[in-house]
Parts: C-alpha cells; sequence; structure tokens
C-alpha cells in the first residue's frame, strides 16, 4: 500500500494544477480565478490546490440544478434510472477504495483505517439509496364521500448541500446519494480544508454520465457560497451538517424564502457508566467514545458520567490506557490517532484546555501539543482528560470537537439523567450496566436522538442521524433521511362526476 500513497501524493502535490468545480456537467474554474492551497494536518505540507468559487458560481451551479429539475426532465426521471446511476457511482467507489482513503486520511487526517471505513460506508450509502429509489411509498385513504384520496410524494427541487470537513467523504456522500434517489437535483459545498474526495467523488458522478446540471459541484467559503445557497429563491431545501451557531445563522437566513433545512448540529454527549458494567467493555468504549477521530466527531462521548463508587478503580485505567494511544500520521500502520484537522483548530482546542484548567478542573493526562520531532510541522494534540469537573464549566456545555474528555460523577440514576440532559444539545448518549431494566429506563430519559447501550459510535445507513434541542432539525440517513428529500402531495379524485349543487341558483332548470 506504500506504492499506492505515494501515487496519490504525487498526483496531489503538483501546484500547476488547480483542481476545478464542477457546474452543468463541466469542470470549471472560479470567476474570480482564486484559488486555495490544501494542506496535510499531519505535516503542514500542501497536497493540492483548488480553484476557490464564489457568490456568483453558486448562483450558475444554482441555475444549472433548477434547469435540469425543470427543464431537462429530471423531476420527471425514472426512479428505477436514477437507481441504476447511483449503482453505477457505488461500482467505481468501490474500485477506488484505496485512492479515496488515502485521499481523506491525507486531507483530513484520520487513521486509514477510519477513512476507509467511511469509503466502505459511502459504497453501502449509495447502494441502500439504489434500492430504495424504487420502493413504494405513496397511501391511498377510505374517505367519507365518493372520493379518491391518496398521496404521492415528489422530490422537493433543488437542493443546497453542505458538509464538514471531519467526514469529507462519507457526508457529502450519504447526502447526495439520498437526494438523487429522491429525485432532486443537488449544489454541494464540501468544507473549506477538506474538499479532495469529494471532488473525486464528482468524477465518479461524471464519469457514469449523469445528465448536466443534475449535481454540481462548487467549492469556496461559507460566508459566500454557502450564503449563496441558503438565501438564493431557487434552492428549495438545505441540507447541513456543522456546527450549532453556523446552523442558527443558516436557520435565520433559510427563513428569509420559507425554505426547508435539515441540520445535523453540534453535541456534548454524554456516556453514562454505572458500577454494574462489564469493566472492561466500559473502558474500552469510553476511550473510543471521545478519541476516535480525534474527538472530532459530532456525536463523540466528550462527558464521560461515572458512578462515584466505580471512580477510584474506573479512572486509572482509563487514563493509563489514554496515554497508550498511539499518536501520528494517519497512514502509517498501528497508529490509532492522527491530527487535528488544521493548525486553527487544534489552537482553538488548546485554548479550551486552557479554560478548562482555568475553571478548576484537575488535569488527568496529555493537555499538550505534540512537538517532538516530525510532529512539530503537525497538529498533533495528546489525549486530553479533565476529573473535577463542575455541570457550569465551559469544557462540560461547551464542545470542544477534539480529543478532550470531561469526566463527571453521580451516586443515583435521577442524578445521571438530569447531568446527562445538562447542556442545550441532544445529540447522542450511551449508557452502561449489566441492569437491562436500568439501562433502558435511563436510556428513555435521555432527550438525544442517537443512543446505544453498552457501546458507542455504531452508525447504520439504514436508520435515522439526528439529534434534538440545540443539535438540529430533521434526519440524515435511512428512510428518515430519504423522505427530507421529499414533498407530500394529495390528490384526490372524483369517483361520481356531477355537477355539486353547492350554489342553487346554478342549477339547470
Amino acid at each position: 500500500m506504500t506504492l499506492v500513497i505515494n501515487e496519490v501524493e504525487s498526483a496531489l502535490v503538483n501546484n500547476e494544477i488547480t483542481q476545478k468545480m464542477y457546474i452543468n456537467g463541466e469542470w470549471v474554474l472560479s470567476e474570480g480565478n482564486k484559488s486555495r492551497e490544501i494542506i496535510n494536518p499531519a505535516n503542514g505540507k500542501i497536497i493540492g490546490t483548488v480553484t476557490e468559487g464564489s457568490a456568483e458560481d453558486a448562483k450558475k451551479a444554482i441555475e444549472a440544478a433548477r434547469k435540469a429539475f425543470y427543464e431537462n426532465g429530471w423531476m420527471n426521471s425514472k426512479a428505477r434510472d436514477r437507481a441504476e446511476l447511483l449503482l453505477k457511482i457505488s461500482n467505481k467507489l468501490e474500485e477506488r477504495k484505496e485512492e479515496f482513503a488515502y485521499l481523506d486520511t491525507l486531507n483530513n487526517g484520520k487513521t486509514l483505517r477510519e477513512s476507509l471505513g467511511d469509503v466502505e460506508d459511502a459504497v453501502n450509502q449509495l447502494r441502500y439509496y439504489a434500492g430504495l429509489a424504487t420502493k413504494p411509498h405513496g397511501q391511498t385513504y377510505d374517505v367519507p364521500d365518493d372520493i379518491q384520496a391518496m398521496v404521492v410524494r415528489e422530490a422537493i427541487g433543488v437542493v443546497g448541500i453542505i458538509v464538514p470537513w471531519n467526514y469529507p467523504l462519507v457526508m457529502a456522500n450519504q447526502k447526495i446519494a439520498a437526494a438523487l434517489a429522491a429525485g432532486c437535483t443537488v449544489v454541494v459545498k464540501p468544507a473549506q480544508q477538506t474538499p479532495l474526495s469529494v471532488i473525486r467523488l464528482f468524477e465518479l458522478i461524471d464519469e457514469v454520465g449523469l445528465p448536466p446540471g443534475v449535481a454540481n459541484l462548487v467549492l469556496g467559503p461559507g460566508r459566500t457560497v454557502g450564503s449563496e445557497l441558503v438565501s438564493n429563491p431557487d434552492v428549495d431545501k438545505i441540507s447541513f451538517t456543522g456546527g450549532t451557531d453556523t446552523g442558527i445563522r443558516l436557520m435565520k437566513s433559510a427563513a428569509d424564502t420559507v425554505k426547508k433545512i435539515s441540520l445535523e448540529l453540534g453535541g456534548k454527549s454524554p456516556n453514562i457508566v454505572f458500577a454494574d458494567a462489564d469493566f472492561e467493555t466500559a473502558v474500552d468504549y469510553a476511550l473510543f467514545a471521545i478519541f476516535a477521530n480525534q474527538g472530532q466527531v459530532c456525536s463523540a462521548g466528550s462527558r464521560l458520567l461515572l458512578e462515584e463508587s466505580l471512580y477510584e478503580k474506573f479512572v486509572p485505567e482509563l487514563v493509563k490506557r489514554a496515554k497508550m494511544i498511539k499518536v501520528g500520521p494517519g497512514w502509517v500502520d498501528g497508529i490509532e490517532m492522527g491530527p487535528l484537522v488544521s493548525e486553527d483548530h487544534m489552537n482553538t482546542v488548546l485554548d479550551y484546555i486552557e479554560i478548562g484548567k482555568d475553571e478548576g478542573a484537575t488535569l488527568l493526562c496529555g493537555g499538550d501539543r505534540i512537538v517532538e520531532g516530525e510532529f512539530g510541522k503537525g497538529y498533533f494534540v495528546e489525549p486530553t482528560i479533565f476529573g473535577d469537573t463542575t455541570p457550569n464549566m465551559r469544557i462540560v456545555q461547551e464542545e470542544i470537537f477534539g480529543p478532550v474528555l470531561a469526566i463527571q460523577t453521580f451516586k443515583t440514576e435521577e442524578e445521571a439523567i438530569e447531568l446527562a440532559n445538562g447542556t442545550a444539545f441532544g445529540l447522542a448518549g450511551a449508557v452502561f450496566s449489566t441492569d437491562g431494566a436500568k439501562a433502558q429506563r435511563v436510556i428513555r430519559q435521555l432527550r438525544a436522538g442517537i443512543t446505544w447501550i453498552n457501546t458507542y459510535h455504531p452508525t447504520f445507513n439504514e436508520a435515522p442521524w439526528g439529534g434534538y434541542k440545540q443539535s438540529g432539525i430533521g434526519r440524515d440517513l435511512g428512510t428518515y433521511g430519504f423522505e427530507e428529500y421529499l414533498e407530500t402531495k394529495q390528490i384526490n379524485i372524483n369517483l361520481k362526476v356531477e355537477p355539486s349543487g353547492f350554489f342553487e341558483g346554478n342549477k339547470n332548470n
């Protein structure tokens, strides 16, 4: 696989070639002819240059998407034809899965095994929605009249898709697959830091012969490209995954055109461990919950809620194992945690660590940037654990989005539930206990959209993903994610065709 990574790097590190956007079936440079360098977060090296779009580029893409939907027939396309296109993309993606995995590892920093898992998920997402496209999703009603009443589901229209940098390929892919399966056209804006695998995905879309304008890719900043997608009246829906503050701004902007919007936002998810939990399993998942993908996961178990009687046994073992996590470049065999995505984000995480210290939390391990040798060129932060926290601390209340765990303790079920629900977020949560009834009781009281018992993080394309409270609106994945891209139309057919007789003066004599 070393040969593969050398080939990928050599293909990318060529700044004489600026990677383009995809609008109306063509690869184009931005209107303003601007570009952006893409950085490998493991070593700070430039691994590519991409064109940087503007609001004008977004407008062109929206126009192309709208024309493809309304004038060129995509709104009346056959579900079977859409399914076949998605299957073709999935087959091509599977054939090139190692290339895509290396791209995300080089561009995002995550370990290669995580990137490979993302690509496999993306392949299966395309196949899942290809299958769902042709399945029945209408209804008929027995109404008290000579009327045949029915409901049909129709594509919403033009969808603006805005995706984050923590799962560059899989987040874009799951939204594109569902929207195209539903019969929508799309304009996709990846994160500025991590566009490379999404550009490659659009190469596959181009290869399979998707009609011009059905799928469009616009690169650029959220303040211009993203804002245009949200404010433009010709966009019928926005599907966004990202931070809560940004989601709030987008929702306000979308209100001006009463645009449909789905938001998968931040989290500060509780991982509740009772004293009767299987010890080895609970310790293992406590580490995985927060340190997978360097803690850059919206559903990360960033708050560990421990039953007080377990603290003295659990925490030393947790800290010992956290110190053993192998940190380094994600493409190196045996590495378990890579760098953070960018220097700016690394500094944000380090600032939060200082905030935790200033607030009086006890730093149990980590807390520093790793700078020895080659590490100093990348954006590596040690796995970090805080104890002696209180509910009002910022490191307990705010999403850090990095490898930083805050431990809280409780004595009773009721206290555990109160602490678990004690933030503005409600994305995910877990309970570890060998008492099945207790685990169920507690899970049912968590105000969160994704929950687990005696595990953490498993995600399935078949099941809905989304949160309560300030963690978002709507759902991705599963049939729920598919329905986000469909309108509901009621049709009533008169089975007894004759005048209504409502107006007496209009009756024939």
